[in-house]
């Protein structure tokens, strides 16, 4: 069975390229989901639970479960996945999102959310300026900082205020699942985010019943600050968890 790695807002699945060339496994993909670098299916609307069901559809087409890893967005959406449908999600891993029903939404969020205030920004959204607070605010270092900004095209922007404008409650909603999970699962943090602190990853691992938390030493994005750490603690998962007859 492949591994799939899902990334977050406002990624596609270039924020994978550091981890994979440390992963030693070749059957692994990194997907793009609908508006972020990827074409939005005729009437989709961008919503948490229609990105679900996108995953979903695509997951079931294998025919055999997965090894599903997630990061932000991408860590709260594959989580939900595991709980609805189990069956398709031999192991999971994820980090840096919340899905938490005491999470208070970060500054940035709630001004997405906002039916004004998130039109306004992505209005007025200049790459230059918005790497520079990727790099100031979360430690992004500044080549990947420029290129995940020069990517938040017309279609990112509006399937990011979407997709937030859907997730006001989303901890309420969908914490009380992860109780459905039945795969085995790692969650790894970066501990200095400011965005997602790690007492939601730390209430994130009780949920699932995962062995506590990996933490690493950095931002938000592991992704990009820790990739081989980040490589190594999830192959590690795997191997703990062989799959039958592996």
């Amino acid at each position: 069975m492949p591994a799939i790695l899902i990334h977050g807002v406002p990624d596609t699945h270039r924020v994978w390229d550091g981890v994979r060339r440390h992963l030693t496994r070749t059957d692994v993909e990194a997907w793009d989901l609908p508006g972020f670098g990827a074409p939005r299916p005729p009437g989709f609307r961008s919503t948490k639970e229609e990105y679900v069901d996108w995953l979903v559809d695509r997951l079931e087409r294998f025919g055999e479960p997965v090894d599903l890893v997630g990061h932000d967005w991408g860590c709260i959406l594959t989580a939900r996945v595991a709980s609805v449908r189990p069956d398709l999600v031999r192991t999971w891993a994820g980090g840096n999102g919340p899905v938490d029903a005491g999470y208070a939404w970060h500054p940035l969020a709630r001004t997405w959310q906002h039916p004004v205030e998130g039109e306004r920004f992505m209005r007025d959204l200049e790459p230059g300026a918005f790497a520079r607070d990727l790099t100031a605010g979360f430690d992004v270092p500044p080549g990947p900082a420029g290129e995940t900004a020069r990517r938040v095209d017309g279609p990112m922007k509006d399937s990011i205020l979407r997709l937030y404008r859907s997730a006001v409650t989303v901890g309420a909603e969908w914490e009380p699942d992860l109780a459905r999970v039945t795969a085995p699962c790692l969650v790894l943090w970066g501990v200095r985010d400011p965005a997602c602190p790690v007492r939601s990853g730390e209430r994130l691992a009780r949920s699932l019943r995962a062995p506590g938390v990996v933490r690493l030493d950095c931002n938000h994005w592991p992704l990009l600050q820790r990739p081989a750490e980040v490589a190594a603690a999830v192959e590690a998962h795997w191997t703990a968890h062989p799959a039958p007859g592996g």
